[in-house]
């Protein structure tokens, strides 16, 4: 329970502070066009987007996985954060542009389940013999591959920009792996 408890304080210091400084978060259908980025990321806990990225409140959806991989789970949940946007009224990035950011990182536990093909193949929903273009050993192949998953996609705005990231956790840097494009190219 210490834990929880030194949680809830940080929880009542971090809601004093927003409130006086006037930027407790709107309502949903407000809050959306501020949004700028998806961030799709990794479930470890030393691996915050908002921390490494420097993101506050309102700036970007961040959806965290084993791996920060694309699955069909993930699909769905972009999906839906679709159809809650189509609801609301709002355009993600409507106000400029908007961008889906892949961001692994190095020393990433997901490695450690190479050995472990069943078990990879039933995450991603493949077949084992499918597993070699996961690149689940090599992170900038990973979040290579998961770009070229994204974009592969119809149902993602031509128009938003995409790009794929690693953090090394040993030097709290991170590598653009796949610099920032349009999702896909313009058709003429």
């Amino acid at each position: 329970m210490k834990s929880l408890d030194l949680m809830l304080q940080g929880n009542k210091a971090f809601a004093a502070q927003q409130s006086a400084a006037g930027t407790l978060m709107p309502s949903l259908p407000r809050a959306l066009p501020n949004v700028k980025a998806i961030i799709i990321g990794c479930a470890d806990m030393r691996v915050d987007p908002a921390d490494i990225l420097g993101i506050k409140p309102g700036e970007a959806v961040v959806i965290r996985n084993i791996g920060g991989r694309i699955t069909p789970e993930l699909l769905e949940e972009l999906g839906l954060l679709g159809r809650i946007d189509e609801v609301a009224g709002a355009i993600p990035g409507g106000g400029g542009e908007f961008h889906i950011i892949v961001l692994h990182h190095t020393d990433c536990g997901i490695t450690r389940l190479v050995g472990n093909p069943a078990m990879l193949a039933h995450y991603f929903q493949i077949q084992e013999a499918e597993l070699k273009p996961k690149a689940v050993s090599d992170p900038r192949a990973a979040v290579a591959a998961d770009v070229a998953l994204l974009r592969a996609i119809p149902a993602l705005p031509s128009e938003w920009l995409i790009s794929g990231l690693v953090y090394d956790v040993a030097t709290g840097l991170v590598e653009v792996v796949v610099p920032a494009a349009l999702i896909r190219a313009a058709t003429a």
